[in-house]
């Protein structure tokens, strides 16, 4: 199986001008955490994400007001990414290696043309290599352990 069989194809995106109050009913309305960060929507080269936590951490938890904040002051970037032919085998080790709950999938000039999420992987994968997925993704971080 590829990612192409199991991505989300075509996902809303938002470019690095807009606020973060519209990336954020994006989410509302997509019912998702994570949107792709592109340079323009036509194009859909991707340049980064941003998730629900980067909005928390990089401004709320900051004392920062999120209503004044453009997406390119809280994305995440550069994204990891992975392309439509690359295995769930490959996308499950992406997501472990780099403790990622979801991963664009762009094509062969860096566009996005998808997104994979855990519960993709879920619903593809056997019980036991999503558990393991979700397993390795959860676990806490030494970054993480200092906070709390």
């Amino acid at each position: 199986m590829q990612v192409k069989d199991i991505m989300t194809a075509a996902p809303a995106c938002c470019t690095s001008d807009m606020p973060l109050e519209a990336v954020a009913r994006l989410m509302v309305e997509y019912n998702c955490g994570c949107i792709p960060v592109v340079r323009d929507l036509r194009s859909r080269h991707l340049i980064g994400v941003v998730t629900d936590r980067d909005i928390v951490c990089r401004s709320l938890a900051q004392g920062v007001n999120p209503l004044e904040l453009t997406v390119g002051e809280c994305m995440s970037t550069p994204p990891v990414t992975i392309r439509p032919d690359a295995t769930l085998d490959e996308c499950c080790h992406a997501l472990e290696r780099h403790l990622l709950r979801r991963l664009p999938v762009v094509d062969e000039h860096g566009n996005c043309v998808g997104i994979v999420a855990q519960a993709d992987i879920a619903l593809a994968a056997s019980q036991a290599r999503t558990a393991d997925v979700v397993r390795a993704v959860s676990e806490p971080t030494k970054e993480a352990a200092r906070v709390h």
